[in-house]
């Protein structure tokens, strides 16, 4: 049972305190990219916040409007606690079901005060009372309606629901009981286990919660449903640790495309860069297929010498040539009713061009050595990490199959162009590389994180896959994979990038945590100045606790024992 009292110290006590969280925030200058944490941010006017809602409450009513902004709200209260969760895995979270305000005060809506909260995480209940001051919400309201007949904050309240159901594990409901919207002097809100509202609570229905009031003294701790819907639509992850998973504007425009072309039969032209999942995304259109239940045969076709392209392709019978002592298939027999994938085309031999062609035209081929043609069922992909065109006009690639092949064209992009998927899939190698090399990695460290949002990733996705398989085998066990423990193969990480300072300046975090420098901070260069980069870290922290260790490793994020260890490792420590 935890019971407080007034609440305005945000700045001190348990994690995460408002320093902490102002550290997440940071921008990156010139990506047209905001994060907290790992979570991309926009910036919007109020104003134009405020005119959209009016556009909706014109269009479809008050109530309609009602319940989209207290779902807006919902949704960010929950990715706002997956973020809380993420940023501190280490740390008792009790204390954090009173820092959703906080975060709230951070994104600029509105100025909280706790009047009081408790709560009783074995029985399951939770109560909370606060005071908003200089609502936006309200403001927007007042400018567009003037002084409305009920409360108004809608998206506000909406932001303590999501965020409290979500760390507590049941639903919470945060309701207005005076709005500055209506005019009073600030807005009065009070937050309680959604069943003590009453089964006929209009938020029930605005978030879509559906908890039968039986429910109220279980112990299930299952998340609210709402919550479960909110969560990240991604593809489904595929063999060999590659995954189709992503969020932004591209990948989605680029896995829209396999979803339209996936029930026809059209050739495919797969086009991009090395490294991007263009194997990945066959095997994703070869699941969404008629031809699903048949068999999906990935060629790589640069690794076939010339000489043996026709065999490999076609299959060969016994005695075509000295050393064929028995007939074999080729690779469209064993593809046949399902799909054929041919990566790098571009590799391809010309002559053996030709013979493609006829396959791809005739739908039939002939075994090296044979007098019978077989039919070729086969629905055929193809890739190329080059441009085909290009390769017409030069000359090196047949104009009638590149004109076969592209059908239907779809590019997907690089991963410098979707930096967006790449906190998405740092989650999804995190745990496939932990249970496959037995780790206890408990995440990424902040200035990771920061320097993969900034890496330009010249081998793309399956760099980012070595990065975190090499950061879960070097960290230490039960600790983060920080920065030292991804690039020691001469990479040139951009590790630090302007961020938010408590006063709310923008400067670059050095490596020291609440420390700044300018934005001229020069990148880290190699393995050694990690290893140097790591001691400063140590040594500044050092430095500000005073030589207190114990202070210096709170403030690192890490256990004295651990820090203790790291710092005789460096030899700062007897």
């Amino acid at each position: 049972m935890l019971s407080r009292g007034a609440f305005s110290e945000l700045d001190t006590g348990a994690s995460p305190t408002l320093s902490e969280l102002t550290e997440a925030l940071h921008f990156a200058l010139g990506d047209g990219r905001i994060w907290l944490n790992a979570q991309r941010m926009v910036l919007m006017q109020s104003q134009v916040l405020g005119r959209l809602r009016q556009e909706i409450i014109d269009a479809f009513g008050m109530e309609v409007a009602k319940g989209i902004f207290m779902r807006v709200g919902y949704m960010q209260g929950v990715r706002d606690a997956e973020l809380i969760q993420k940023r501190f895995p280490s740390e008792d979270l009790t204390h954090a079901l009173a820092a959703g305000p906080r975060v709230h005060t951070l994104e600029g809506f509105v100025k909280v005060v706790t009047k009081q909260f408790e709560f009783d995480r074995e029985k399951g209940t939770y109560f909370g009372e606060f005071y908003w001051h200089d609502s936006s919400e309200a403001g927007e309201h007042i400018a567009l309606h003037g002084l409305a007949s009920e409360p108004v904050c809608w998206m506000q309240t909406g932001y303590p629901s999501g965020y409290t159901s979500t760390l507590f594990g049941r639903p919470v409901i945060f309701r207005e009981i005076e709005c500055s919207g209506m005019g009073a002097s600030r807005c009065y809100v009070v937050g309680q286990n959604a069943e003590e509202w009453g089964e006929d609570a209009p938020e029930r229905a605005f978030l879509g919660l559906d908890w039968p009031r039986q429910r109220r003294r279980s112990h299930d701790t299952a998340a609210p449903s709402a919550a479960k819907s909110s969560a990240v639509p991604t593809g489904e992850p595929v063999v060999g640790g590659d995954a189709v998973v992503g969020v932004s504007a591209s990948f989605l425009r680029a896995r829209l495309m396999v979803e339209k072309v996936a029930d026809t039969e059209a050739t495919v032209l797969l086009v991009g860069e090395s490294g991007v999942g263009k194997e990945s995304f066959s095997q994703q259109l070869h699941r969404l297929s008629s031809r699903s239940d048949g068999p999906f045969v990935a060629l790589n076709c640069a690794a076939i010498p010339d000489t043996l392209v026709e065999s490999e392709l076609f299959g060969v019978e016994k005695g075509a040539f000295t050393g064929a002592v028995a007939s074999r298939p080729g690779y469209f027999e064993r593809a046949n009713g399902g799909t054929l994938f041919l990566d790098e085309i571009a590799s391809l031999a010309y002559a053996a061009q030709g013979k493609l062609l006829r396959a791809l035209q005739e739908r039939v081929i002939e075994r090296v050595g044979g007098v019978k043609t077989v039919p070729a069922d086969v629905r055929v992909i193809a890739a190329s990490n080059v441009d085909l065109a290009e390769e017409v006009r030069a000359g090196r690639f047949r104009e009638d199959l590149y004109f076969r092949l592209c059908v239907f064209p779809i590019s997907i992009p690089p991963l410098r162009e979707r930096r967006d998927d790449i906190p998405l899939l740092v989650d999804h190698f995190l745990r496939l590389f932990r249970e496959r090399h037995r780790r206890d990695v408990v995440g990424l460290s902040r200035r990771a994180m920061d320097a993969l949002l900034a890496y330009h990733f010249p081998g793309n996705i399956r760099e980012l896959q070595n990065l975190i398989e090499r950061g879960v085998i070097f960290a230490d066990p039960g600790g983060s994979v920080d920065i030292q423990h991804l690039f020691t193969a001469g990479e040139v990480p951009q590790s630090f990038q302007p961020s938010l300072t408590p006063e709310g300046r923008l400067a670059a975090l050095s490596s020291a945590r609440g420390a700044s420098t300018p934005l001229q901070t020069p990148m880290l260069r190699s393995a050694q100045e990690l290893v140097m980069a790591e001691a400063d870290l140590y040594r500044s922290a050092l430095k500000q606790a005073e030589g207190n260790v114990s202070a210096a490793a709170r403030a690192l994020g890490l256990s004295r024992a651990k820090l203790e260890y790291r710092l005789r490792k460096h030899g700062m420590l007897n």
